[in-house]
């Protein structure tokens, strides 16, 4: 064997470039080994072209990996889709903060040149996050990756957007939507609520004809100006006599009626609420309900605008203390309370975010209705199955979703309106040379673009061709890439994307396809720290997974989320726990070393005859390894899978397979088979260690033959007699270990032990004899049918031993024995009367007690053992 020591990082670049050059990531990689009708799909969730790598990634990534390397092992033709989202708000931002930092903005430069630029940037950024996955050792299909705006994407949003449109399913029209006044329109979603400690404002309304006042309490003292009626509960008992009254806004000359509405809560506040339906959701539907005016007072920006008066020219949020002062100052302000409540902001840059009344382009909800329906009928599965509730209490409260952005990185709507006749139409064309309804050619495009996750929707099958027409057929898409991988086999992703994306992706696939895009659906949960937090840049407490790869190695990241990937349980990621799967790789690199410091190559198990009885009772415990492996698998129960070959390789074959062969060196050809096909069933967790070990004890190199990783995966799970034997033989080895420590020769060697077992042929005995005598450090051992008289015994759970005490001199032994006995009755002695002084009980704290009761009860514990352990000597 090679004395080079194994060199993660350098191996793991020198691998992955030759798996990729050969091409073993793409559908007919594994050609040689694929199996008639066996086809498994699954798409990657394409990151931001803006990001980097993080944890979350890792853990996606890793597991689509994992069970990606198992399918294509497993005989399956397979299609790992790649590809990164253009992300256009996040990207944009980045763009215009280039810009910013270069004197200028995108609206200086013009539409044009800003597209030009974000295209730039995404050539740059957009390598960074490929290339730090194949850091990782994921295996998808490169020569396929997809880009949400190619040529042949936007060809496919085009087609969806317009089939909608045409069956009315698209609409646009004034709503009251979620705007972000630096990023424009957001859907639901794309809000994130915090607390946030606030104030309620408890102002002066007066009454027109001057009889008096009603007092208001708001959080947005500065929408008071888009006020148009005041609400009091109809069965409020308090202000029933108030219904119909005019009431004038402060500072203003406006006057406003108080009107009756059930969605007034009389317990709150005092039961009296302003009604600004252009800004505030609630109010948006009781304005239409009494058909209330509709009074826009910022604009898109949130300056304050001619409704605002003296404030106009302010911006929303930094006019509220000046507004607040000059209401002060006339007196309108009755109080200002201290008042905690929940604040929309803007999931990219966390501005406040405004219900706002803006012209927007939606998909209706009812495009969802029969994935809705589909999806409940078990035609997709999840994992773990508890998701299926979060996701109809979204579903069930679905609304419209707003797909336009006022942006202009990202695909533009292809709507188009004639200057002439007012028409309006969308065309799949890029630029339409006339209107269809006049013919004049003054046509002009909807100057925004798609939401993001509109063309994201659409990935499980416009990557496979739908819609693309011809544009790079046969090199990014095959022609039967739809019959052969939708719907997709499977989505890994995270839970915290189920309503932006997944969902979308259900409505939109069932829509197009007629079918649900995925068969099984796995979310994970989320990668915290050591301590069970959140990680985030302002903690401190952020791993990035490259910083890991380059300290410890891919596999070892790789296993360590694998085997710490509980369904539906979030991960706790520490270096301590890196540490260990270290260990791991260590014992994995030491026992080939150990094969082969005896044999210098071996061959694969496949059609390979077990002589040895060690060798068939460890192959019977790999086809159990296996048998569980796979199971685990095909439930994506990944920590399970790792965890079951964490204890073969582990526990079963270093700890016991390779030491049980120092007493039978003929096994070793054997062991080195078994332990070859091991890395088979492993390479999908470690795929870098596990094909140098398989090259390294085969005498082979990578460079010079085929792959681990188009190999077949093991399959065999039958089981075998020598199981039952072997459990004897290391019962026997671990009993006679225990008897020794009883006569302080733990690790010497002694002369003579006897086994008590039923059962055995004198074949067997024969067979087990050299194993247990080698391990158990002994010279001669005997079967006896009877007990041993003066020896002492263990008893195990399938023998019984004994050690000869004639030709051992006892009495040191018994006499530290027997002063540990003294010492212990001491102890009990003095702890008993503690507790059995009625005063001391009384007035001792409870803990004092409680660590006293479980001091005597450990000692009493002790004191047992060692009184079992003297009879058996004396």
């Amino acid at each position: 064997m090679s004395e080079n020591k194994y060199n993660p990082q350098e191996t793991e670049n020198k691998y992955y470039k030759i798996w990729e050059d050969r091409g073993y990531f793409e559908i007919d990689g594994n050609k040689d080994i694929q199996e008639e009708g066996k086809n498994f799909a699954i798409m990657m969730p394409p990151p931001n072209v803006t990001g980097r790598l993080h944890i979350g990634h890792a853990l996606t990534f890793t597991l689509q990996d994992i069970i990606t390397r198992y399918k294509r092992m497993d005989g399956f033709k397979t299609l790992w889709q790649p590809g990164t989202d253009h992300a256009g708000i996040a990207t944009q931002n980045v763009v215009e903060k280039q810009l910013l930092a270069e004197g200028t903005t995108k609206e200086a430069i013009g539409r044009e040149a800003f597209l030009e630029r974000a295209w730039k940037w995404k050539e740059e950024s957009a390598g960074i996050m490929t290339t730090q996955l194949r850091k990782m050792g994921v295996s998808p299909a490169w020569k396929r990756e997809r880009f949400t705006m190619d040529d042949g994407l936007q060809k496919s949003v085009k087609e969806a957007f317009v089939h909608l449109y045409n069956k009315g399913l698209i609409v646009r029209g004034n709503y009251m939507v979620n705007w972000c006044t630096h990023d424009g329109a957001l859907s639901d979603i794309e809000v994130e609520y915090e607390d946030h400690d606030g104030k309620f404002y408890h102002i002066k309304y007066p009454f027109a004809d001057g009889s008096g006042f009603v007092e208001v309490a708001t959080t947005r003292p500065e929408t008071y100006f888009g006020d148009t009626a005041v609400m009091v509960h109809p069965e409020d008992e308090r202000y029933k006599d108030l219904i119909g009254k005019k009431v004038k806004l402060p500072l203003l000359d406006r006057e406003v009626s108080i009107i009756a509405d059930e969605h007034v809560d009389m317990e709150f506040g005092t039961g009296v609420v302003k009604v600004t339906p252009a800004h505030d959701q609630n109010d948006y539907e009781v304005g239409k309900r009494h058909d209330l005016e509709f009074i826009t007072v910022f604009d898109e920006k949130g300056i304050l605008n001619e409704f605002a008066g003296e404030f106009q020219g302010l911006e929303r949020l930094e006019s509220r203390d000046v507004i607040v002062k000059r209401l002060e100052d006339e007196g309108f302000m009755i109080k200002i309370e201290d008042h905690k409540h929940q604040v929309g902001h803007c999931y990219r840059c966390k501005n406040v975010v405004e219900p706002y009344i803006s012209k927007q382009w939606f998909v209706r909800k009812e495009v969802a209705d029969q994935s809705i329906e589909k999806t409940n009928a078990g035609e997709a599965k999840f994992f773990p199955p508890h998701w299926i509730n979060s996701y109809n209490s979204w579903m069930g409260d679905l609304r419209d979703w707003c797909i336009s952005r006022q942006l202009w990185w990202g695909h533009q709507i292809p709507v188009f309106y004639c200057d002439d006749c007012d028409h309006e139409f969308a065309s799949q064309e890029d630029a339409p040379a006339a209107c269809p309804k006049c013919a004049s050619k003054n046509i002009t495009q909807d100057p925004d673009v798609l939401d993001t996750w509109f063309s994201s929707a659409l990935w499980p099958f416009s990557t496979l061709g739908w819609g693309n027409g011809d544009v790079e057929m046969d090199k990014l898409f095959q022609s039967d890439d739809l019959k052969e991988f939708y719907p997709n086999t499977l989505l890994i992703t995270g839970f915290d994307i189920l309503f932006f994306w997944v969902a979308r992706m259900m409505m939109m696939g069932e829509n197009f396809m007629g079918e649900l895009p995925f068969n099984h659906i796995y979310l994970h949960a989320l990668v915290r720290d050591e301590h069970g937090q959140k990680m985030s840049k302002s903690k401190g407490n952020v791993i990035d997974p490259l910083d890991m790869v380059n300290e410890f190695s891919a596999d070892i990241l790789r296993f360590t989320l694998a085997i710490s990937a509980a369904q539906g349980r979030d991960i706790r990621m520490s270096t301590q726990k890196l540490e260990i799967n270290r260990n791991f790789t260590n014992k994995l690199y030491n026992a080939a070393k150990f094969l082969q410091m005896n044999v210098d190559t071996f061959p694969d198990l496949g059609g390979f005859c077990m002589d040895t009885p060690l060798g068939k009772y460890m192959v019977s415990r790999l086809n159990q390894a296996t048998k569980e492996v796979r199971a685990a698998m095909d439930e994506y129960k990944f920590n399970d899978a790792a965890t079951v070959l964490y204890r073969f390789i582990w526990n079963e074959f270093c700890d016991w397979g390779i030491e049980l062969s120092k007493a039978d060196k003929s096994s070793i050809v054997e062991l080195g088979a078994i332990f070859k096909e091991a890395m088979k069933l492993l390479h999908p967790f470690m795929p870098f260690i596990t094909e140098h070990l398989y090259h390294q004890l085969s005498g082979t190199s990578l460079e010079e033959s085929d792959s681990i990783m188009i190999k077949k995966y093991p399959f065999k799970t039958k089981q075998r007699k020598e199981e039952e034997t072997f459990a004897i033989i290391m019962d026997a080895i671990v009993s006679i270990r225990r008897a020794k420590v009883l006569v302080d020769m733990a690790n010497q060697k002694i002369e003579k032990a006897y086994v008590k077992v039923d059962g055995l042929s004198d074949e067997d005995k024969t067979m087990m004899l050299p194993f247990i005598a080698k391990l158990a450090k002994v010279d001669t051992v005997e079967f006896t049918d009877a007990k041993v008289e003066n020896s002492v015994s263990d008893i195990a759970d399938k023998c019984e031993t004994f050690i000869p005490t004639e030709s051992i001199d006892l009495t040191p032994i018994i006499n530290k024995l027997t002063k540990q006995a003294e010492k212990l009755d001491k102890e009990i002695t003095k702890l008993s009367g503690m507790l059995n002084n009625e005063r001391f009980v009384a007035n001792a704290p409870e803990d004092v007690l409680a660590k006293n009761r479980e001091a005597l009860a450990e000692a009493e514990d002790k004191k047992s053992k060692v009184m079992e352990q003297l009879q058996a000597l004396q």
